[in-house]
Parts: C-alpha cells; sequence; structure tokens
C-alpha cells in the first residue's frame, strides 16, 4: 500500500477519484484470463466478474474462487485506514483486482477509461513504465522505497504553461505489494484548498558542494550494491547504473581501472557547468574501478520523443536553440582550458529533463582541442587556430545533421536501417539544396502556424552540411540563422 500512501501525499487533491489497481498476472495459466473487478464505495462493496472467452481455462473454479475471496478479504483489511482518510478529504476511493492480465495492458486500459493525472506504479512495475508512458498523457510515478518515487512528468509540450519538472525523487521507500494507484481529477476545473506538496527536482550538480569525491561505500548505497534491477545499460565496458543521492535522481557510470575514457571525462566535465549539459555531480577512484556520477535525465532522448510525439515547431525551435547554445559553449565560452568539442550530437544523445528542457549527453567522445596541439610556443597559437576551426566544423556538421532531425521528426540512426543504408543527410540535402524544404519537413505538422521556425532551422542545417574548408562557420553564426537574425540569413 505504499504507492497509494504516496500517491495521498503528494499528488491526490480535494474531490479526487483515486483507483487502486491490484494486478495478479502469475494466477492460473497465461493463457487464462479471470479478470475481477471489486469496487469499494461509501455505499460498501460491488463486484464483477467477467470470464475471457480466450484461453483453456486451466485454472480450477474453487482455485479461482479462494484466490479472489483472499484477494478481497486482504484488500478490505488494508485499505480500511486509507479508505477513512479519503472519506475526510472528500476524495472517492476505488479497488479494481485483475487477475491473468498483462499489468501493462491493464494499466494502459483502464488509465484510457479514466483519464488519469497520474499513475503511481510500485517498483515490481517498474519494467513496464517505458510502454505504459507511451501511451498514456499522464504523469507517471515509480515507487523506489518507503516515500521515495522517481516521477516522469506527462508528455507535456516544452514552453506549455502546463508543463511539469523533471523526474524527480522523494525520499526512500520500501517496495509495496502487487498495488498500482492511478490518480485521476474528478472535478478538474474546481479549485481546492490544502493541496499536498507536490515534490520538486534540482540538479545535484548545481547544488553546494557538488561535484564531489564519493567512496565506494556510498556509491553501493546509491545504487543498491550496484543491483541488476539499478543497472540500465551496459555497452562499450561502460556500466550505467541509476540511483539516488539527497533525493535526487543520479547516474552512476562504472569504468574499468584502465580505461582512458574516465580521465577523459573527468577533466572536461569538471571545467563545464551549464543548464543545457548533463553536468558532473561526482566521482570515485578505486583500486580497480572508476566511477562518475551525473544528474540522472528521466524523460528520454530527443531521438524516442520525435519518434513518438508531435512536438510542435515551437518546442522544437526552442531544443535547437537550447543545444546549439550548449555547443557555442563547448567551443567559444570555455575561457579556463580552451575549446572543447563533443563530436557525437545526435537527438540520441539530448534528453528531456528539468521542466522539459533539453541536455547534452554522453561525452565519452568529447575531447580538449588544446591536447592535441603542438608544443611548440613560437606556432601552438597558430596551431591552435587551425585545429579549433577544423575540429570544431565537426560540431557545426553534426548540429546541422541534428537540425534535420528536429524539422523531419526522423531520426538518422533509424532511417540509416529502415532505408537499407541511406543516410538521412543524403536524402535531405538535395532536397534542401534545391529550395524543397516542405518535402523535408515533418508531415505530422503540415498545418502548424510555426512553420517559420522550421524555415529558419532548415537553413541552418543547410549552412551547417556545406560547411568547407574555405569558409568555417562558428555556432555562433548558425545560432543566428536560427533564431531567424535578417542580417545573418542575408548571408546564407
Amino acid at each position: 500500500m505504499d504507492a497509494l500512501d504516496w500517491a495521498l501525499k503528494h499528488v491526490v487533491r480535494r474531490r479526487d477519484t483515486v483507483i487502486v489497481l491490484g494486478v495478479s498476472s502469475d494466477f492460473g495459466k497465461k493463457n487464462s484470463c479471470f479478470p475481477l473487478n471489486m469496487g469499494i464505495s461509501i455505499s460498501g462493496i460491488w463486484e464483477r466478474l467477467e470470464f475471457s472467452s480466450q484461453g483453456q481455462g486451466e485454472a480450477r473454479p474453487k482455485e479461482l474462487g479462494e484466490e479472489i475471496e483472499r484477494k478481497k478479504e486482504q484488500y478490505q483489511n488494508n485499505l480500511q485506514p486509507f479508505y477513512r482518510q479519503c472519506k475526510k478529504n472528500e476524495v472517492n476511493m476505488e479497488v479494481k483486482l485483475a487477475f491473468g492480465f498483462c499489468p501493462e495492458k491493464i494499466t494502459v486500459e483502464q488509465a484510457q477509461n479514466s483519464n488519469p493525472r497520474w499513475i503511481v506504479l510500485d517498483s515490481y512495475l517498474k519494467k513496464h513504465k517505458v510502454v505504459i508512458y507511451a501511451h498514456v498523457g499522464c504523469n507517471i510515478a515509480v515507487m523506489k522505497g518507503k516515500d521515495v518515487a522517481t516521477l516522469t512528468p506527462s508528455r507535456t509540450l516544452p514552453g506549455s504553461p502546463t508543463q511539469t519538472d523533471n523526474p524527480l525523487t522523494t525520499k526512500n521507500q520500501q517496495p509495496g505489494g502487487e498495488n498500482q494507484v492511478n490518480v485521476s481529477s474528478s472535478q478538474e476545473g474546481q479549485s481546492s484548498s490544502a493541496q499536498p506538496r507536490s515534490p520538486c527536482w534540482y540538479p545535484l550538480s548545481w547544488r553546494s558542494g557538488f561535484p564531489r569525491a564519493f567512496s565506494q561505500t556510498e556509491l553501493q548505497e546509491v545504487t543498491n550494491c550496484f543491483s541488476e534491477e539499478n543497472l540500465i545499460q551496459d555497452q562499450d565496458n561502460i556500466k550505467v547504473y541509476e540511483g539516488v543521492v539527497q533525493e535526487s535522481p543520479v547516474l552512476v557510470r562504472s569504468f574499468s581501472e584502465d580505461d582512458e575514457r574516465f580521465w577523459t571525462m573527468l577533466k572536461i566535465l569538471s571545467r563545464v557547468r551549464h543548464r543545457n549539459i548533463s553536468n558532473l555531480v561526482g566521482y570515485c577512484c578505486t583500486g580497480t574501478s572508476l566511477f562518475l556520477l551525473s544528474d540522472y535525465p528521466c524523460l528520454g532522448t530527443l531521438e524516442v520523443n520525435l519518434r513518438t510525439r508531435n512536438l510542435p515547431w515551437k518546442a522544437r525551435w526552442y531544443i535547437a536553440m537550447e543545444i546549439g547554445g550548449s555547443l557555442r559553449y563547448l567551443h567559444e565560452e570555455c575561457i579556463d582550458g580552451g575549446a572543447i568539442v563533443h563530436l557525437s550530437v545526435c537527438s540520441s544523445h539530448v534528453v528531456f529533463t528539468n521542466g522539459c528542457s533539453t541536455m547534452l549527453t554522453n561525452f565519452e567522445t568529447a575531447r580538449w582541442i588544446k591536447d592535441g596541439c603542438t608544443r611548440n610556443e613560437d606556432s601552438q597559437a597558430v596551431c591552435a587556430s587551425l585545429q579549433e576551426e577544423e575540429i570544431c566544423s565537426i560540431d557545426v556538421h553534426d548540429y546541422g545533421m541534428f537540425l534535420i532531425e528536429l524539422i523531419s521528426g526522423k531520426s538518422a540512426h533509424f532511417y540509416h536501417i529502415e532505408s537499407r543504408g541511406q543516410s538521412l543527410i543524403n536524402w535531405a540535402l538535395p532536397l534542401l539544396k534545391h529550395g524543397l524544404i516542405s518535402e523535408v519537413l515533418d508531415a505530422r505538422l503540415e498545418d502548424s502556424n510555426d512553420v517559420r521556425a522550421a524555415h529558419h532551422m532548415a537553413k541552418a542545417a543547410l549552412l551547417c552540411l556545406k560547411n568547407d574548408t574555405d569558409h568555417r562557420i562558428s555556432m555562433s553564426q548558425v545560432l543566428a540563422v536560427v533564431r531567424g537574425d535578417q542580417l545573418a540569413m542575408a548571408k546564407c
């Protein structure tokens, strides 16, 4: 019942309806579906049995009846305190039990029927979160411990006045039973007094005392002893774990002791601080393992969001400005140490976070330009200047491809696979060169009033992709075109 307790404390408002959905997917055989709906209301208990026409009916009626009665009694006893609390706060509570259903499917079905504002999942349902989130339009919380929930705001468009803050974490909590709570408002338009305090998230990297050194003991606590449940990626000899530090979500990257990428990333990220970059939270160096901690962007990559959501042109333009601004910062504003190049700018390395703004991530390929310069004092400045222009142009070119991803709604990675080898640039560049911008624009947004922003991005993309040795352009110049600066546009 921890999920219900958390929901009542943090997100349920007066006159809301709370639907408690208990899912028992392992009862009987998987091809036998025995749904039971049980509701608790002020007038008492109502129930309805619906037997699926599919499956072979391997579960015996006697076993089914005993299981139903046991669960019904269990829920009645456990929910009594919450029922009294709901009645006091004028909250309507309904309870439904489902046997033999796939948890993610029954959750999506109930959400589509009730149009909830929040879905709160128990920790054991964490693996279903991505599928559920892709099919619903509300906020999702996943319980992690006693009073701890990692939150994923609804897919509210960036810049909209109703957007929710980024994934959050409140305080540590034990995984609950098999409960999942949908919170929906029965009278959304009515004002409510004494609403519960909403959890909030603020990046650790911007707090006093961070970044800092961590001990391995601390990291074991943060990652639940580096458990498989916390492991979210294992690729290129780097393991990535999710964890919680001071009530905030973090990513913990684990490197082998001889991995030079750790030292390169530490050297770069320890000197970088920008609101649209996934900043460093801390590090840990032991005899056999090396670790880097960074803010955890839980809202998913731009690549995924472009494929699953119809982001409006204005939102895409803001994203272009934010990521372009982060590249300009790396190239032109890192006074302490000189320019930094990212070398892998694309939609899969951009994430939504902190109120639906975006962050540039994955600095495993990044490098400090000065590291490749000659040490000859007479030629050092000239070499640095030439190399900076040449290497920064790689990021400029990649940013052009990133802009095409934004305006077309296509992922460069998936397009290459789906088109059997053709690159997104080879498809889009000839069209842009011939002024056929409308052929490149995302067809899902044809009737948008903000299409002018898309044309600015298209012109900037063409400028980036035509960038050659005779005429190098900077990120400042590119951003001027994205903004629609008349002087910059005239030079295109």
